[in-house]
């Protein structure tokens, strides 16, 4: 019942920023014939900090404002969230390129879109470890096997000429998170996600051995990316660049504007702390859209995944198969700064 007064808030605190070009309609989008459909679901993972997914929860909101019926689902969490899309409970996911590559390697009709943004996670270690070669012989921890934390540190140890089913001996977490097992010394390195590397920094636990935000080479490629059902993609085109288009746009705003985006997306509900969320926005490279290769950072996992075996496609095959990057070319060309 409350829903529109707050959606007016969310869209009026965004034109008070000054962001309210990112709220109107180019003439360019005004020129397409009307959307085939004006129904979407989008995956959401509340937390307490909401960065990570913030231009998504920023695009269901300017969607709604175009009058689009959005429905943010919340899956079963003790899968990862690239599982909701293989179902067909959601029509777009949110996720890293070594998600989408295995469901495109294990014939999931899906398209990967657009990278969103780079940086989400750094490898917290013991005073005793200070680089990932370290590594070797210690307990690594994490929140299940072959999540996507799981899977990039694996092909991070891998890159580094460590055999990560050799020399890593990997702990899931049942029922205590890794966090918890890292502050009571179970684990030696675990990687951490937002907002935890900041609880662990203001607490002085641990410290970075790698930060794929600012490390090379991870960094030049991106950590997030978005893709959308072949189904859904395919028979409703305008309206996939409608939805990428609002996500695109909600990128923008976070890098434009991370305290509005923070301000809004707490008081939306979307996050808990506005300074955690703040310094996620701050941390996470949202400006990164426009100017890496998304096809490169699908080329690039492709490579590292086959390397460590954990598909049998390889990228061309992928690339082929699972990406579509003409609507992005368009609107890197209608959203020039």
């Amino acid at each position: 019942m409350h829903i529109i007064p707050n959606r007016r808030r969310f869209l009026a605190g965004l034109a008070a920023a000054g962001t309210a070009g990112l709220i109107g309609i180019p003439s360019s989008a005004r020129a397409e014939p009307p959307p085939e459909t004006t129904t979407v679901r989008l995956p959401t993972y509340l937390e307490d900090d909401g960065g990570c997914w913030a231009a998504l929860y920023i695009a269901g909101e300017l969607l709604r404002a175009e009058g689009f019926t959005v429905q943010f689902v919340q899956g079963d969490l003790s899968v990862d969230n690239s599982v909701w899309l293989a179902r067909g409970e959601t029509d777009f996911d949110l996720n890293m390129p070594a998600m989408l590559i295995k469901l495109i390697d294990t014939g999931v009709p899906i398209k990967v879109l657009t990278g969103l943004h780079t940086g989400c996670f750094e490898v917290i270690a013991n005073e005793h470890i200070r680089s990932l070669t370290d590594l070797r012989g210690k307990k690594v921890g994490v929140y299940a096997l072959n999540d996507h934390p799981h899977l990039l540190t694996i092909l991070m140890v891998a890159y580094v000429g460590l055999d990560p089913k050799r020399d890593i001996e990997w702990v899931p977490s049942t029922g205590t998170s890794p966090t918890d097992l890292f502050i009571d010394g179970k684990i030696d390195a675990f990687l951490a996600g937002e907002p935890t590397q900041q609880r662990l920094r203001a607490r002085k636990i641990g410290h970075t051995i790698y930060n794929n935000g600012v490390d090379r080479p991870w960094s030049h490629y991106f950590c997030c990316m978005i893709a959308g059902s072949a189904d859904y993609v395919e028979k409703y085109p305008i309206a996939t660049k409608h939805v990428l288009r609002a996500i695109l746009k909600g990128a923008d705003l976070c890098a434009s504007d991370a305290p509005s985006a923070a301000r809004q997306l707490v008081d939306r509900g979307y996050s808990r702390r506005y300074d955690h969320t703040l310094q996620t926005l701050k941390n996470i490279g949202y400006d990164t859209w426009r100017d890496y290769d998304a096809e490169d950072s699908i080329r690039f996992y492709a490579l590292r995944m086959q390397e460590t075996g954990m598909i049998k496609s390889n990228q061309q095959k992928i690339i082929a198969e699972g990406t579509d990057w003409q609507i992005l070319d368009e609107l890197k060309r209608e959203l020039k700064t």
